[in-house]
């Protein structure tokens, strides 16, 4: 089993404020699926009412994160499913939930974690 990390950018979700109450109920519903199958790990969003801080090996804090990377904001579920098709699967039912195409990663596996 491998873990998968489903996410989409801020910018890519693209809805009417009156649609806002639906989608947060329809990307629930399929958490609460996730969680009923057994495969939910983790999910959230990046809160982005709160600044990030690049800290430094000996514990220097800078304001920002790295100013070459794009800003990292938006959702993100991870789920722990036994092949990629799996993970394709809950990826369009998150993102026929969230109304917006998602993004999927695996997580490399450490052993020692």
């Amino acid at each position: 089993m491998a873990k998968y990390l489903i996410s989409f950018p801020s910018a890519a979700m693209v809805v009417p404020d009156a649609e806002l109450e639906t989608v947060g109920r329809d990307a629930r519903a399929v958490i609460d699926e996730a969680k009923a199958a057994g495969v939910y790990v983790y999910a959230g969003g990046i809160d982005e009412t709160v600044a990030p801080v690049l800290v430094s090996a000996d514990g220097t804090v800078v304001m920002g994160g790295y100013p070459w990377a794009p800003a990292l904001n938006g959702g993100f579920t991870v789920l722990e499913l036994p092949s990629r098709d799996e993970a394709i699967a809950w990826a369009a039912r998150i993102a026929k939930a969230c109304r917006c195409d998602q993004e999927l990663r695996v997580f490399g596996f450490d052993p020692q974690s």
